[in-house]
């Protein structure tokens, strides 16, 4: 696994839908669903913001 596939599973734990998530991180729906396809992946500032949100590490995160 990577990103996409971890920041999917993340938001299902945590029962957010895309919608729910992208207002967390201030971002647009869009942006949440092109991340969890792959088609984009966020700057290191937004990947900070994630695992700050999901209270993980980096390494955590962006592990396969």
């Amino acid at each position: 696994m990577g990103f996409k596939e971890n920041l999917k599973i993340l938001r299902t734990e945590k029962g957010l839908g895309q919608n729910a998530l992208a207002e967390a991180l201030n971002v647009s729906l869009k942006t949440i669903s092109h991340w969890e396809t792959g088609y984009t992946e966020p700057s290191i500032t937004q990947l900070t913001q994630i695992a700050k949100f999901f209270e993980i590490s980096l390494d955590e995160l962006l592990e396969d």
